[in-house]
């Protein structure tokens, strides 16, 4: 009754009456041409080119950092490359890729582990895999391609990394982290994660030692809140935007077949996402990259043939989207005045722009048809 007196009141019949455009599937979806679908985002705070951004996880994440350099953003990267390195040999050994030569960070669990190790709220493991006189970090197997002079030089190097990580922590404004996937490997004695599986990239797998998770809503959502807890309480001032990556599982330890996995950890990561903006008042937001790509209405034209990597367009549009919806709710005033001169000058190229280092896809060498079909 009171809900009817209040109706009659206001002169509404139904609360969809006052919903705007955007909140019905035709105007908004399907009578547009899929280039035209806008407002998909609506940014909690502001991000502009006087804050300090850093950039970390699954492989996606790095399209975001490269464009906020491109449009003048502070793409806050501590650990800096060395003069003496060339920018081919910069991205060979993965400087300027993340904010800190971390590699990728694909799970929930171990951006806890890397912000726990970087406090100082864990030890570092002492574990070092060899192969032919040469050192490989089990956490970055991949930093440097063919592996370290000595196990103290590997160790150095990681040190360098925790600092830097840690200064991200401590002076940025905004952490953005791509949620990648949920299947993992850990260490069963000692419990510390792996991002790759061992003796995939580097390393030796023993099954006495290893053990694969695949990590469920709960374990996520619990690693996440510790990470935004354990960083604002250093720095209270820090905000997140978290992203999930569109690209689909290279392969799959769960048993299902990979089609069915990936949409079932990118269900998870994404409902994870949205579970964080709504519990975390103004200083977490999700920006739908991933429903960009994959959404029905962009019909997959974002992808690459071989299904699973995202091409420059579906890149370029996703960002846009990005950059427009800042402009949109903050005005002009966040947007940088010009390109940077490094993407002036044309040094930085559409090749290089889609070229994301993933350690995931080393995964595709192992396939019944391995090398052949190409790493994706």
């Amino acid at each position: 009754m009171a809900l009817a007196a209040s109706q009659e009141k206001s002169g509404m019949n139904h609360p969809y009456e006052q919903l705007d455009e955007c909140a019905f599937w035709a105007p908004a979806v399907a009578k547009k041409h899929m280039l035209d679908i806008s407002e998909l985002w609506a940014p909690r705070f502001r991000i502009d080119s006087r804050m300090k951004v850093v950039t970390f996880g699954s492989c996606f994440a790095q399209h975001i950092g490269r464009a906020l350099r491109e449009r003048g953003f502070d793409w806050f990267i501590p650990e800096v490359t060395p003069t003496a390195l060339n920018p081919d040999s910069a991205a060979r050994f993965n400087y300027g890729v993340f904010s800190a030569r971390t590699a990728n960070i694909y799970t929930a669990s171990l951006l806890k582990q890397w912000m726990q190790w970087s406090l100082g709220l864990q030890a570092v493991p002492d574990e070092v895999w060899e192969k032919d006189g040469r050192y490989y970090d089990p956490f970055r197997p991949n930093i440097e391609p063919q592996g370290f002079e000595s196990a103290a030089e590997m160790q150095a190097s990681r040190d360098m990394t925790l600092q830097a990580f840690k200064r991200c922590i401590l002076e940025s404004d905004v952490f953005v982290f791509t949620m990648g996937l949920t299947e993992s490997w850990f260490n069963k004695e000692h419990g510390y994660e792996y991002p790759m599986c061992p003796g995939t990239v580097a390393g030796e797998f023993d099954p006495a030692r290893h053990s694969f998770r695949n990590q469920k809503f709960w374990d996520i959502l619990g690693s996440m809140k510790e990470v935004i807890a354990g960083m604002r309480a250093l720095n209270p001032k820090l905000k997140f935007l978290l992203t999930v990556s569109p690209v689909p599982l290279t392969a799959t330890m769960s048993g299902q077949h990979v089609l069915v996995a990936t949409m079932e950890s990118k269900s998870i990561l994404r409902t994870v996402a949205a579970a964080l903006r709504d519990g975390h008042g103004g200083f977490v937001d999700y920006f739908p990259s991933y429903e960009v790509i994959n959404a029905p209405p962009f019909r997959g034209a974002f992808f690459e043939p071989n299904l699973r990597s995202v091409n420059h367009t579906g890149v370029a549009h996703v960002m846009d989207l990005f950059f427009h919806a800042l402009v949109q709710k903050f005005g002009r005033s966040v947007l940088p005045p010009a390109q940077t001169p490094t993407s002036r000058a044309g040094n930085t190229s559409d090749a290089e722009r889609a070229e994301v280092v993933c350690e995931e896809e080393l995964l595709q060498a192992f396939s019944p048809r391995g090398a052949s079909q190409g790493a994706t």
